[in-house]
């Protein structure tokens, strides 16, 4: 049965073996005949790469008759199907693009969530035992069973499997793992290793959006990938070809690369020349890449002392950020900065801190306060006015040579103190190592005087009652 399966020519011959001779099919027939019927479906004129079941005349399947009875036929037997079966006819279903919603997904999905505790690693390599293609990469990445297991299994898999198919992967798909890698903050040295080795040899084909998909990972995790030796002054020599091209893509590229303490000189001079900002600020999205050319000038100021080349025309410095971040505002009712909040005015009183401050180049603090040489903590009026960071909207915020003289000024005395409420998105997964934005964010921070003191969410949830915190 397997090999006549195998061989059919057609969708409806595919059909017709496995519906009209059910004493011969056993369970590994399943998965076989949904794998075969996408790739006669993969075959027929006209349709689309990477289009399912679903799409133009191949949706006529689903109307079939004997479609129906195979899908009845699995989802009638599945609860007897072995582990490997169900794993297998799932990830068949995901590469033949049938929707979320169809029964036949439905009822796999929630027979595999059932059997978690028995699957084993073989079970999840499944699937990515063949070369995935886009379609079904996209539809497992959304598939609840996957996102509740990736951590113990299905990560481990694909780390295994991903560097001995890389080379066979579109960038497309390849920059469909990185986003997921990078969403899911999964700081898994194969994977990212492998995403590394992928642009490093065909960084030349790709454009510059497609490099920043590729990219991202790194600076989200702050990880700097092993050939990074290679891998970045290639990408210098790339941007410096490509930077006008795609001006978002480069800043955003550039930024990853200065969150990993990175910093292309030549690249540089490109991004604060006059051509360049001309090109920006006639384009749609004048605004967010004069928000990231901002925040690499004060990179530059900050970490890269060396530089002599241009720099971004003070007339065009906006702040980053002016408010919290979107993932902390989503967050906030998992945050434990409210319990922060709380204990702070019970302990020190509304006047002696601030909450959610922007502070030049535009980082959003969780707590403000300042301290004397005593350790006390000083009411807001108490505190010279020229020791206080700029409004967000002063002239003098952006500068940030105007800002660390001003709060240096009387450092003698007094000394800003930033309480930073490090919630668990702060963080790769199953780790404590920062993301790389707010790793930067906090370099900066330093950098410019404040005295950083870290609250971390492992140390603040073993917290009990108001009076503990």
């Amino acid at each position: 049965m397997k090999r006549l399966i195998e061989r059919s020519r057609s969708v409806g011959e595919v059909l017709r073996w496995v519906t009209q001779n059910p004493g011969k099919v056993s369970a590994s027939h399943y998965p076989i005949a949904l794998h075969k019927l996408g790739q006669l479906l993969q075959q027929q004129p006209g349709q689309p790469s990477g289009a399912g079941v679903g799409c133009g005349p191949a949706g006529q399947v689903l109307e079939q008759p004997e479609f129906h009875a195979l899908c009845q036929a699995i989802v009638s037997g599945c609860a007897k199907f072995d582990n490997f079966s169900i794993v297998n006819c799932l990830y068949a279903a995901a590469a033949l693009g049938l929707p979320g919603e169809s029964p036949l997904v439905r009822v796999l999905e929630d027979e595999s969530r059932s059997r978690l505790g028995r699957f084993n690693q073989k079970d999840v390599s499944m699937v990515f035992s063949s070369e995935a293609n886009n379609k079904a990469l996209e539809a497992i990445f959304s598939s609840q069973l996957f996102y509740e297991n990736r951590q113990e299994r299905f990560i481990r898999s694909m780390a295994e499997w991903l560097p001995r198919k890389a080379e066979n992967l579109t960038p497309y798909t390849m920059a469909l793992i990185a986003k997921y890698v990078a969403r899911h903050r999964l700081r898994e040295p194969r994977l990212l290793d492998t995403i590394a080795n992928f642009l490093l040899k065909r960084g030349e084909q790709l454009d510059s959006k497609v490099i920043q998909k590729l990219v991202f990972p790194f600076s989200r995790m702050n990880y700097r990938p092993s050939n990074h030796g290679e891998l970045f002054p290639k990408l210098e020599a790339i941007l410096e070809q490509k930077a006008g091209s795609s001006p978002l893509a480069t800043v955003n590229i550039l930024m990853s690369m200065f969150q990993l303490s990175h910093f292309p000189q030549t690249v540089l001079h490109q991004v604060f020349s006059p051509a360049f900002i001309t090109n920006v600020m006639s384009s749609p999205y004048a605004l967010i890449v004069r928000r990231y050319l901002s925040l690499l000038d004060a990179a530059v100021e900050l970490e890269f002392q060396e530089y002599s080349g241009p720099r971004l025309d003070p007339r065009y410095r906006v702040l980053m950020f002016e408010h919290a971040l979107t993932a902390d505002e989503a967050n906030r009712k998992y945050s434990y900065k409210g319990l922060v909040a709380e204990a702070l005015r019970q302990l020190v009183g509304e006047e002696c801190y601030r909450q959610d401050e922007v502070l030049p180049p535009g980082y959003c603090t969780d707590f403000l306060l300042w301290i004397n040489r005593s350790g006390t903590v000083l009411p807001l009026s108490r505190v010279p006015a020229a020791s206080k960071a700029p409004p967000a909207t002063s002239p003098a915020a952006m500068s940030l040579r105007s800002s660390v003289l001003a709060l240096t000024s009387d450092l003698q005395d007094f000394a800003p103190v930033v309480l930073s409420v490090n919630d668990k998105w702060h963080y790769c997964q199953n780790s404590d190592i920062l993301v790389g934005s707010r790793a930067m964010r906090d370099r900066h921070l330093r950098l410019l005087g404040y005295c950083l003191v870290q609250l971390p969410y492992t140390e603040l949830e073993k917290v009990s009652g108001i009076e503990e915190a």
